[in-house]
């Protein structure tokens, strides 16, 4: 559901922000919005909250489905907000989109805005500090995909150019995974994981490790076990009298070179009876009238 916010009860120039947008709308997306179901929650048209409103909402809809637009300041405001709800600012993360004069998307990427400038202090003061940077790596795995698809399209023809994009694109949900399962194993920095956290050092060796594995396991490409007859001798009815075999084997390898060729083999075959016969059809006698 969208909706969009503004003070301009009592900025008065946000009322053109807020024009602009319901008319934008209206016009191009509000008919794609009631066939997909989501105007539902707002009466069946484009909702305005006032920003007070919008940070309670952010409390209350916890069940997600809906989105805000706004100016950079109450924007600002309302990410801090919603991360700081699921425990950390280090869940912010903000894309900037534009289009370029040939139709293609301009993206800028970057992470907390300004939320962290304690930490960024503390560090350069030599303190240790425990930073939450996944809103960080997010902002650079955008800017990588993004900057590889912009040349995958530039040279659609280019099979090199798509190898690296592929590759790119591996590399980076690999590393999300990694961050992700770091922190689900309990090894995160200390807004998730408590005092016993780690530090911003270590939880990025921790990553680096684990990033490092996954991708070593990606390039291990084990062929899988061949199935074979298990060995007979290791039945329990297993009694072959090795020596008699053994002669036998001498028998007809006529020549003792250790090889049996094809006329000792027949020959063999024809002394134990066990040679494949033809079949001999009877000629079908005529009936005497």
């Amino acid at each position: 559901t969208p909706y969009v916010v503004t003070k301009k009860t009592v900025f008065k120039w946000q009322e053109g922000f807020w024009a602009s947008m319901k008319e934008i709308f209206d016009e191009h997306y509000k008919q794609k919005f009631l066939d997909a179901g989501l105007l539902e929650r707002s009466g069946g048209d484009l909702q305005h909250l006032i920003s007070d409103a919008a940070t309670m909402q952010l409390i209350r809809w916890t069940d997600g489905g809906f989105g805000m637009a706004a100016h950079n300041y109450d924007g600002d405001m309302l990410t801090d907000q919603i991360a700081q709800v699921h425990r950390s600012p280090g869940f912010i993360t903000s894309n900037l989109v534009g289009k370029n004069d040939d139709g293609s998307l301009i993206k800028e990427f970057e992470a907390s805005h300004g939320t962290v400038s304690d930490l960024w202090h503390d560090h350069l003061a030599g303190k240790e500090t425990s930073l939450n940077p996944l809103g960080l790596v997010e902002a650079m795995i955008g800017a990588m995909q993004h900057a590889a698809t912009l040349q995958a399209e530039k040279y659609p023809d280019d099979a090199e150019k798509q190898i690296v994009k592929a590759k790119i694109f591996n590399y980076c949900s690999t590393l999300r995974e990694s961050m992700h399962n770091t922190f689900r194993y309990g090894q995160g920095t200390r807004d998730m994981s408590g005092p016993s956290g780690f530090s911003t050092e270590d939880f990025i060796a921790k990553v680096a490790w684990r990033l490092e594995r996954y991708l070593r396991q990606q390039g291990e490409e084990v062929p899988p076990p061949k199935l074979h007859e298990p060995d007979r001798k290791f039945r329990r009815n297993y009694k072959v009298d090795i020596e008699a075999l053994n002669k036998l084997y001498r028998k007809y390898d006529t020549n003792g070179d250790g090889l049996i060729d094809f006329e000792e083999f027949e020959d063999m075959m024809v002394k134990l009876n066990i040679a494949p016969r033809l079949e001999v059809q009877k000629e079908e006698k005529e009936p005497v009238h």
